[in-house]
C-alpha cells in the first residue's frame, strides 16, 4: 500500500519522537539527539560512530565535526550517508538516507560559539582520527590552545565545521510483539514523499 504524503510530514513526526524522547527521564533515554552515522570510503569500506544531532529542519538533519576526522575526510569524497536514531524505551526508531552538504559558515560559526569552552579548545587540539604518538600528547596540545586563546574567545577551527543530511529515504520503526514490527517509509519523490508499509 503507497500513498503521496506531502514535504514536511515526516520530518514532523521525526520532531515529535525527538520531542517525546527528551520526555523521558535521562536515566532512561540519557541523550535523546545520539544516533550512528554510516558512511562509506572511495574504497567502499563502510564505517560507523555515534554523534548528537544538532538541528533538524525541512532541509534535513544538521551535525558538526572535524572536517579532518575520517568521517570528515569520506563526507569530502563520498557524500552519501545514513544514519539510525533508536530509542529502547519507546521501542521506536528512525532510519534516514540521502546526501550531504556542508551548513553555512555563518551556521557553523553560530553553533560553535554556543559550545563550552573545554569542548572548543578540544576541537582545535585533538587531531581527531590519528595515532597519539606519545602519552599526553592532547592534554599538552589542549594547554597550548588554553594559552594561545586566553583572555578571548575561542574562535571556530577552519577544520570544523558541520553537514546537513538531505534525506531521500526516512523510515519509522515501531517495535511489536513477536518480532511482527512496523516499518513505515518514505521515499523522496519530486516536492513530496511516496508513503509504503514494508514487511517486518
Amino acid at each position: 500500500m503507497t500513498a503521496i504524503s506531502p514535504i514536511h510530514v515526516p520530518i514532523d513526526l521525526f520532531k515529535q519522537l525527538l520531542a517525546e524522547a527528551h520526555a523521558f527521564p535521562r536515566e532512561r533515554i540519557p541523550e535523546p539527539t545520539a544516533f550512528a552515522l554510516a558512511t562509506a570510503a572511495e574504497n567502499g569500506q563502510p564505517s560507523v560512530r555515534m554523534l548528537l544531532l544538532k538541528d533538524v529542519d525541512g532541509d534535513g538533519f544538521v551535525f558538526y565535526t572535524n572536517l579532518e576526522s575520517r568521517k570528515g575526510r569520506e563526507l569530502s569524497t563520498n557524500r552519501r550517508a545514513a544514519m539510525n536514531f533508536h530509542w529502547p524505551p519507546m521501542e521506536r526508531a528512525v532510519r534516514v538516507e540521502g546526501s550531504v552538504t556542508p551548513v553555512t559558515d555563518a551556521e557553523a560559526d553560530a553553533y560553535f560559539a554556543t559550545r563550552a569552552r573545554g569542548s572548543q579548545l578540544g576541537a582545535w587540539a585533538s587531531r581527531q582520527s590519528r595515532a597519539i604518538e606519545q602519552p599526553g600528547d592532547l592534554e599538552q596540545r589542549v594547554a597550548e590552545c588554553d594559552r594561545k586563546f586566553a583572555g578571548r574567545d575561542v574562535p571556530r577551527p577552519p577544520h570544523w565545521s558541520g553537514f546537513r543530511l538531505e534525506p531521500t529515504v526516512i523510515e519509522f520503526w515501531l517495535g511489536r510483539p513477536s518480532r511482527l514490527h512496523e516499518r513505515q517509509q518514505f521515499v523522496r519523490e519530486g516536492t513530496g514523499w511516496r508513503v509504503q508499509v514494508l514487511y517486518p
